[in-house]
């Protein structure tokens, strides 16, 4: 009996036989995407419907121009490789794991300037996407920062597939940042902080010290805080880099340097000789605009005495005061939709005044680690459920910045930090 090969360049009617079997598993895919959103949205008929349209008919125009130019087209198998390859990637990044690079030192000590991290869509659930014509690999603009990546002609609502966790306070999240309003939902610029509270969480923040419901919530193993380093003599350098501190300042007016370190960190720095005292700096309650919910006549708040404030959860019924009328505007306003106004000292939907609001999604309360050197939820409010992206996984590679320390231009092998490859971040 003779065995039978399997031909891949086969053609089967107008696609060829890979070409078909791609075409095939793409259009169970879309189908799945297309009854997900009509199920579970309110989005009606119309936006599902032509988003599956849209995706079967230009797969399909691309191979039927390929079956009709073969012979006129060199590499044509290469071509049909990268198609697949794009999609292929394009729907793991979408649906499963993705790369992301920290770029500022807001989570320091947890993660560092040059950290290359994977992380997971599947976690709390892959969010479909909400403006789903975009160019491949491309977040907001083309290449080279010239015209929008994506399209808004088609526009679909919010819907998350199930996922094998919720967010859990402390859990290192990636997220849509909130204060942004030039980009749709899910093209806004990705943040990486920490959730220090989940939805019905009351925070509050005294001396620096978290605090959830009523209990002091433990403050990451490598959180760093700023201090003031008064010393008898200049610190050298190579000291410093020796215990790890690399972010620091000399005030010629104090004489005394600013630090940013860890709890650890201060206690190798207090057995430095020439260090006279290290004293916390640490915002006391006063009028400070730029703090959220930016009502200063109302709250005394600083990013180290702040709160209490709670976190609302789906479902929730808020009572609006005085002043929940104002820490609630954003999510009532912009993330929920509603024509939402303060007027007289009274909240008002579509003109009509409002004591209460039913919450409909479920929200976040996020920080640095860097306490200090991080624009987090006490400058910019709550996380919508909307903007979450995913959870951080693991480090896969970490290259040391070009002047951290103060070392310029040292070899790439002598930046890569070997011991932080493969780290589980937590």
């Amino acid at each position: 009996m003779k065995k039978m090969k399997l031909d891949l360049k086969e053609d089967w009617g107008l696609l060829s036989r890979r070409a078909a079997i791609f075409y095939i598993v793409f259009t169970v895919v879309n189908l799945i995407t297309f009854i997900l959103l009509l199920r579970q949205t309110d989005a009606g008929l119309i936006p599902p419907l032509i988003y599956f349209v849209f995706w079967q008919v230009a797969i399909w125009v691309y191979y039927m121009f390929r079956y009709k130019k073969k012979d006129q087209i060199s590499g044509g198998e290469w071509i049909d490789a990268a198609m697949f390859a794009i999609i292929a990637a394009t729907l793991i990044r979408t649906f499963f794991i993705e790369a992301y690079q920290i770029p500022t030192s807001s989570m320091e000590k947890s993660l560092l300037r040059g950290d290359f991290l994977f992380v997971s869509k599947m976690n709390y659930g892959a969010r479909v996407p909400m403006t789903p014509i975009s160019f491949p690999f491309v977040h907001q603009t083309m290449p080279g920062g010239k015209g929008k990546a994506y399209s808004e002609a088609l526009k679909l609502p919010y819907y998350r597939l199930p996922g094998f966790q919720s967010i859990k306070n402390n859990d290192i999240v990636v997220f849509n940042y909130p204060g942004e309003d030039d980009f749709p939902v899910d093209k806004k610029t990705n943040y990486i902080k920490r959730c220090i509270a989940i939805p019905g969480d009351t925070l509050r923040v005294v001396n620096g010290r978290v605090f959830l419901n009523s209990d002091k919530n433990a403050v990451a193993v490598h959180g760093q805080m700023s201090y003031q380093v008064l010393t008898s003599t200049v610190l050298d350098r190579r000291t410093l880099e020796e215990i790890d501190i690399s972010e620091y300042g000399f005030n010629q007016n104090s004489g005394s340097y600013e630090m940013w370190m860890t709890k650890q960190n201060k206690e190798d720095l207090a057995k430095v000789p020439g260090v006279v005292e290290i004293i916390p700096l640490i915002d006391q309650p006063n009028s400070y605009p730029e703090i959220f919910p930016h009502k200063p006549e109302y709250l005394k708040w600083s990013r180290d005495n702040y709160g209490p404030i709670y976190v609302p959860k789906r479902g929730d019924v808020l009572k609006l005061d005085s002043i929940t009328m104002w820490t609630y505007k954003d999510l009532i306003e912009k993330y929920e939709g509603n024509n939402y106004r303060i007027v007289n000292g009274k909240a008002t939907i579509d003109g009509n005044e409002i004591t209460e609001y039913d919450v409909k999604m479920d929200y976040y309360f996020m920080m640095g680690d860097n306490r200090h050197r991080s624009a987090d939820s006490r400058y910019w409010g709550f996380v919508p459920e909307d903007h979450i992206v995913g959870k951080a996984l693991f480090i896969w590679m970490s290259i040391e910045q070009d002047g951290i320390y103060g070392n310029r231009h040292k070899p790439i092998y002598e930046r890569i930090r070997w011991r932080r490859l493969f780290n589980r971040i937590h």
